[in-house]
């Protein structure tokens, strides 16, 4: 679907390589520019893909957001490699970024200064408070995020400890609308011949992916509490323990609740007028739960879960991630994949959820793989030039992988 498009890829860790891995499996080309050491992940592990001999090869946070790219490894600190990375901008249609607010400046890399030498360029820079504020110079981390956007203060039980989200999904989000807002703008250039920049900010995401507890804290002036699994605004819409595990109800309305109370046998529950309309429920959902537990301890999880379902109550087990990732639904969907890595031989991995619509993964690059590649057919240097910016540490360029793995050409 995208097809034809370059990607210029200066970002690292995961809010960056995520919006460039979600356009890559669309099909555009993403040119992933590195420090001659690699991108960071690359080290965050265990766990890491291993070869035949049981060496770490690479790790599983890097793969996760970085496949199917071109590594480039250029030390940009290096005037000649700034100046590549520079050339490169030239011939591509996107550069995403996520240096601190006015890092890149320094090696004339910087949106502005880009985007004047190239005005159909549209770039997006990715920090964690935008790019004004009083907060715009300051680091921004997902777990910094969530602790300062009240995301922590509202995870967890009641009882306990304030808790992140099991997973950077901050970051996440933040790919995710960086890459909309790129197809955005270059719909925009389309009508304009013009690029555009875009200021994406975790902070700004994570207000506005907050959603209904944003709007709620804006109406009421008092900020979400702890609740466990619990549902600000449904009750009950949770989490209970049966006899012999966890599951999940939820009543999204009254008249499944009605059904729900006639499962369990307490079906004067539903009669009762303190918990007749949802908003009942919630005003009394320390009376209610505790009444609701009770009774589901008394038997197996899975009595409960089909008695529900077939009374029209939604219901399902508590499961782990290994458990979703071996459902046949998994399966059914193709979303764990089979590539081939010229180290790690195969390796399974999540497929984009883009379907049919994307295109075939290809496993993650090593540091540098087309380092060449790219600079030879791109830029036009031969290979003289190249040597002697290796020779020098400007670049790092390493074998290419066999043919059957490589990427289609830029």
């Amino acid at each position: 679907m995208l097809r034809g498009l370059h990607v210029l890829d200066l970002s690292r860790v995961l809010a960056g390589p995520y919006a460039t891995q979600v356009l890559a499996d669309l099909g555009a080309t993403v040119w992933k520019v590195e420090p001659p050491r690699g991108d960071d992940t690359r080290g965050w592990g265990p766990p890491f893909a291993e070869d035949a001999e049981g060496r770490a090869v690479e790790s599983g946070y890097f793969m996760s957001v970085n496949r199917g790219k071109r590594s480039l490894a250029i030390d940009l600190k290096d005037p000649r490699g700034a100046a590549l990375v520079r050339d490169l901008a030239g011939h591509a249609d996107v550069l995403i970024e996520n240096f601190k607010v006015g890092d890149l400046v320094r090696y004339g890399l910087e949106p502005s200064q880009l985007r004047a030498r190239y005005p159909r360029l549209v770039t997006c820079s990715i920090t964690g408070f935008g790019g004004t504020g009083p907060r715009a110079r300051e680091p921004g981390y997902d777990v910094a995020l969530q602790a300062l956007t009240g995301v922590m203060a509202m995870t967890g039980h009641a009882d306990a400890p304030p808790a992140k989200v099991g997973v950077a999904w901050i970051d996440v989000l933040t790919g995710l609308h960086a890459a909309v807002g790129v197809l955005a703008a270059l719909q925009e250039r389309e009508r304009t011949g013009l690029g555009s920049h875009l200021d994406m900010a975790l902070w700004d995401v994570t207000l506005a992916s907050l959603v209904n507890q944003s709007q709620a804290t804006l109406l009421t002036g008092q900020a979400p509490e702890r609740l466990g699994s619990a549902h600000p605004t449904i009750v009950p819409y949770q989490a209970f323990e049966a006899a012999d595990g966890a599951f999940v109800v939820a009543c999204g309305n009254d008249r499944q609740f009605e059904r729900l109370t006639g499962v369990i046998g307490v079906p004067e529950l539903a009669r009762d007028p303190r918990f007749v309309t949802n908003a009942g429920r919630v005003r009394e959902r320390e009376v209610l739960v505790p009444l609701l537990a009770e009774r589901f301890m008394t038997a197996p999880r899975r009595r409960w879960i089909d008695a529900l379902l077939a009374a029209g109550v939604p219901a399902t087990p508590v499961a782990t991630l290994l458990d979703a990732l071996t459902d046949p639904q998994t399966a059914a969907r193709g979303l764990v994949r089979t590539v081939a890595h010229p180290e790690a031989g195969p390796l399974p991995m999540v497929a984009s959820p883009f379907g049919q619509h994307a295109v075939e993964p290809v496993a993650p690059p090593r540091v540098g793989e087309h380092t060449r590649e790219i600079l030879g057919a791109v830029l036009g240097l031969d290979s003289g030039a190249l040597d002697a910016l290796a020779g020098e540490g400007v670049i790092v360029a390493a074998p290419p992988r066999p043919a059957a793995t490589t990427p289609a050409a830029p």
